[in-house]
């Protein structure tokens, strides 16, 4: 072969093996990879009813705020006692007046108002287009969630003390409103139009809201000392179990399992349904007024001897007390890491679920007998004097 000559077959294939090797050494390179950047903020978190939702379990599934500031104030003209509902940017709290204030949630500019007849001592409840307010007056209002107006009203014999609790219907083919009235009657409305579903009375008042356990069962007690299991599609009777004297506020649940303070100065967990109680919890001579948040863990609760107390869930055993300045009335809030409380000496804490070790106070400079609600990444928490404080930790 002559020098220099390349056959006729290999000049064709030249310019393609040439541009392969063009493709496979000078091509794009493919970039390095990033460091990771900080995790993503948790979600934000809505608080549409009372306890968080319809367990009534006081949780939130995430660390607590670590050393909050006050974001902003709002003045009431009258005192708050009640919780406040928060979602959709927006935050629901009624006043002992009763004035339900609509605020904006990063602001806390009133966005409107409805009056009742009296008093409004519980969390409304929640949708994207309603808000259910109960009163002193007597009566349930279903407002419009943007303007406040009324869409309609369900009246009882007696005060409504206790908030409304949301669920759909076990067919899933609407929305039901389950109230507690005073008159010691439990109804099941639909929250399109405030018909009745089902009743159930009990033969004196009852106080808190009422507790959807496992999607069965709805729970609560009263004046009567029990706590009555009721099933929640019909209002058929399935238990009523002594819990040995009165039960001044919401049952928190968790699972199977319902827990309460009563006024012989005890805590109670009960076994839903095996209708029977499981352990009393007994410290000292002062009632529990609050309801407990749940955790995996612990019962969390504030009793009048100005101590939360935090009880082994499935023993009944303390597992540690953290002392405030005042009673502890309010329900407190169990995060991931801590439980935050208000106390009536002025103070909201944080406790760790650990050991009860202080995370942080903050001096608010009224008494707190409101329970806390977190959501929009606030907490919220409405004082004697009628400051309402919504609170944000560090980003």
């Amino acid at each position: 072969m002559l020098p220099g000559f390349v056959p006729t077959r290999l000049r064709r294939t030249l310019p393609l093996l040439g541009a392969l090797l063009l493709l496979a050494g000078c091509g794009p390179r493919p970039e390095p990879a990033k460091p990771p950047g900080p995790p993503p903020p948790p979600p934000r978190t809505a608080w549409p009813m009372t306890r968080g939702g319809a367990a009534l379990s006081g949780v939130v599934a995430r660390p607590a705020p670590a050393r909050p500031t006050v974001l902003w104030t709002f003045t009431s003209p009258g005192p708050f006692s009640a919780e406040a509902a928060i979602a959709n940017g927006r935050i629901y709290v009624g006043n002992d007046k009763g004035r339900l204030h609509c605020l904006d949630a990063e602001t806390g500019k009133e966005v409107w108002h409805f009056d009742t007849g009296d008093t409004v001592a519980a969390a409304p409840a929640v949708t994207a287009t309603r808000v259910f307010v109960s009163s002193h007056d007597g009566r349930l209002y279903a407002l419009d969630a943007a303007t406040g107006q009324e869409a309609w009203k369900f009246a009882t014999d007696q005060k409504v003390s206790s908030g409304a609790t949301l669920v759909r219907a076990p067919q899933g083919n609407e929305d039901w409103v389950l109230l507690n009235g005073y008159d010691g009657t439990t109804r099941v409305l639909r929250a399109a139009d405030g018909s009745t579903v089902w009743t159930y009375a009990t033969e004196d008042h009852v106080n808190g809201a009422p507790a959807v356990v496992d999607g069965r069962f709805i729970v609560f007690g009263g004046c009567d000392a029990q706590l009555h299991v009721v099933q929640l599609a019909d209002g058929k009777l399935a238990h009523r179990i002594p819990a040995e004297a009165y039960i001044p506020a919401s049952i928190g649940t968790s699972g199977t399992m319902a827990f309460c303070g009563n006024h012989a100065n005890q805590v109670v967990a009960f076994e839903v349904a095996a209708g029977k109680v499981a352990w009393t919890y007994q410290d000292r001579a002062m009632p529990f007024y609050s309801s407990p948040a749940v955790t995996a863990d612990l019962v969390l609760i504030g009793s009048r001897d100005k101590h939360l107390h935090a009880i082994r869930r499935a023993t009944g055993e303390a597992a540690w007390k953290f002392r405030t300045g005042g009673r502890v009335e309010a329900s407190p809030i169990a995060f991931s890491d801590a439980v935050v409380f208000a106390s009536t000496d002025g103070r909201m804490y944080a406790a760790a679920l650990a050991d009860g070790a202080e995370r942080w106070q903050l001096e608010l400079g009224e008494a707190l007998i409101a329970s806390p609600a977190f959501g929009e990444d606030l907490l919220v928490v409405g004082g004697e004097k009628g400051t309402l404080f919504a609170l944000r930790g560090p980003p």
